[in-house]
């Protein structure tokens, strides 16, 4: 795969205008940028803006492009979620060549850090409880309050932070805080922690740590150890970029990182929220994080949604520094156009009735030839049986049609995709009342490709032999959450949509009887579909709808 994010805008974004004047001022000679992920769930399509913004500005500079696992905090760190946000990375197309990294490589780096900002003053062990440094902390109105261990001095601080990290204390019994100002307007530099006790073992380092360095600590250190330039983040880190800068100044850094914050990404009528879809999955709503109605990486990946699909949608969504919402139709938008002419159109019925052409030969077979995509000869062509028995959708049949239906009722004529004319000419019910069988018969002379010209039918409908179909189970999603009533209902529970899944007994054209999981094609008059990757096996044959034809988002040009 080519690596290149491709340009759609030749318009710069306000980062990349920021670091051409970095690069012209000489505050870097190069840029590089990283992605630093915690390993503590998986990843989702918010997920993707940072990763694929990150990776295209150290692609469109020249620079280099760090991995580099965030993993200071023990108690929700797992090897599972490290190996899954790999795979979704090098899926998106980002690579980061050699250069991946964990924030656990640095953890002696950053004791050592701290121990530098003690000998100067800047740092010192506090015993106030959690409860307690909350209230000293003030609020937004109000400054807050010294420690009375704030003036410890730094040969107390020495020990105490040793004995720290020589497990003499308790979880929660002593914090490292910095010393900065308990009077700022900004709370997040008033003395905030920069090292907690915890007897964690870490899923890299063991046991052999019972010290952990805070994020804001600890971030900052990684960038300038790592050399990146910029450090991109997002919103909510605005109000940090102070104490980042803080980090890095004094902890004396030749060449500080400068930290850029841009707006998340936020998709309408989905859900990303960790502890909601925890929820979705104990309570058995979806079969886990790779559920295809989530928009986790895995889960759009499950769905049979493409990288370069998700490449489109986040170049659409540009980079801006305000937070918006953008529709869900604009993601589907994009599946679509990266499919149209990449996928053979094949016919797959999902709702079948039986069709029987009466005066057909009775062991008679013809195999058609059908155009694989009509849009893009270069995807071939394929052969397809007929005969006698065919399967159609049920919704292709009417006893009594409305004006403008043109499909088959008694009496009508309509043309089988790919194939003959076909009259209705009778139809049987089963003992609830519903059509089971239509019968019709069919004009020999009216054969696809023949130039039969004598009279013209206003309905085409699709079909499958019933001898050679192919049974499979149809998998049709909509989103999770009922967008009439919004996300969230009073009680801040999700309002689910209760037909978010329809599954379906259907039968496909043989030649789907080959398909392997990830395979994917349109389904004529029906969507994108996929076969299911983790579901599909050698009994079982299942199908994920990626995406419906009809869109209702118009992309403006």
């Amino acid at each position: 795969m080519d690596n290149k994010m491709e340009e759609v805008s030749t318009s710069k974004n306000f980062i990349e205008q920021i670091i051409d004047k970095d690069l012209e001022e000489g505050h870097y000679n190069h840029i590089q940028t990283r992605f630093p992920p915690e390993p503590n769930g998986y990843l989702h399509i918010g997920h993707a803006k940072s990763i694929l913004l990150n990776y295209g500005l150290a692609q469109k500079y020249n620079g280099k492009f760090n991995m580099r696992f965030d993993d200071t905090n023990p108690t929700k760190e797992k090897t599972e979620f490290v190996e899954s946000i790999k795979k979704d990375i090098e899926w998106l197309g980002a690579d980061w060549e050699d250069r991946l990294f964990f924030a656990s490589d640095y953890f002696t780096q950053m004791y050592e850090a701290a121990i530098k900002l003690i000998k100067k003053g800047k740092a010192y062990v506090c015993d106030l409880t959690p409860e307690q440094i909350r209230e000293y902390r003030g609020t937004l109105t109000e400054p807050g309050k010294d420690s009375p261990y704030r003036d410890r001095t730094i040969e107390e601080n020495l020990e105490l932070f040793q004995n720290m990290k020589d497990g003499k204390y308790q979880d929660g019994e002593k914090v490292l805080r910095a010393k900065i100002d308990m009077a700022s307007p900004n709370i997040n530099m008033r003395d905030p922690i920069l090292y907690r006790v915890a007897h964690m073992e870490h899923h890299r380092t063991g046991n052999t740590w019972c010290i952990y360095p805070m994020y804001d600590f600890a971030h900052p250190i990684e960038d300038a150890i790592e050399g990146i330039t910029h450090s991109i983040c997002t919103l909510e880190f605005e109000d940090h970029r102070p104490l980042y800068d803080w980090v890095v100044r004094e902890l004396e850094y030749p060449v500080p990182p400068k930290q850029i914050e841009f707006a998340k990404l936020y998709l309408t009528n989905v859900v990303t929220g960790k502890r909601y879809i925890k929820k979705l999955v104990e309570d058995g709503i979806v079969d886990g994080w790779d559920d295809p109605r989530l928009v986790s990486l895995s889960a759009l990946r499950r769905r049979g949604y493409t990288p370069e699909a998700i490449r489109m949608f986040i170049d659409l969504v540009g980079v801006s520094k305000g937070n918006s919402s953008v529709d869900y139709a604009m993601l589907e938008y994009c599946i679509r156009e990266d499919l149209k002419l990449k996928k053979n159109r094949m016919m797959a019925v999902l709702d079948p009735i039986k069709l029987v052409i009466d005066n057909y030969p009775e062991d008679q077979v013809e195999y058609l030839e059908v155009a694989n995509n009509q849009e893009n000869s270069e995807l071939g062509v394929r052969s397809v049986p007929f005969s006698k028995e065919l399967y159609i959708e049920r919704e292709d049949f009417m006893e009594e049609p409305p004006k403008k239906y043109f499909r088959l009722f008694p009496g009508n004529e309509v043309r089988l995709m790919n194939a003959y004319f076909v009259k209705c000419v009778s139809f049987e019910k089963d003992e609830a009342g519903n059509v089971k069988t239509v019968h019709c018969t069919y004009d020999p002379q009216t054969k696809s490709g023949s130039g039969f010209s004598e009279r013209k039918v206003k309905g085409t409908i699709h079909w499958v032999s019933a001898a050679h179909a192919v049974e499979a189970e149809a998998r049709l999603y909509e989103n999770i959450v009922d967008e009439e009533k919004g996300k969230l209902d009073e009680e801040g529970n999700l309002n689910l949509n209760p037909n978010s899944l329809e599954i379906r007994k259907c039968y496909v054209e043989p030649d789907l009887g080959k398909a392997r999981p990830e395979d994917s094609f349109q389904f004529v008059r029906q969507g994108y579909f996929c076969v299911d990757s983790k579901d599909t096996n050698s009994e079982k044959l299942v199908f994920n709808r990626i995406v419906s034809l009809k869109s209702s988002f118009k992309l403006n040009k």
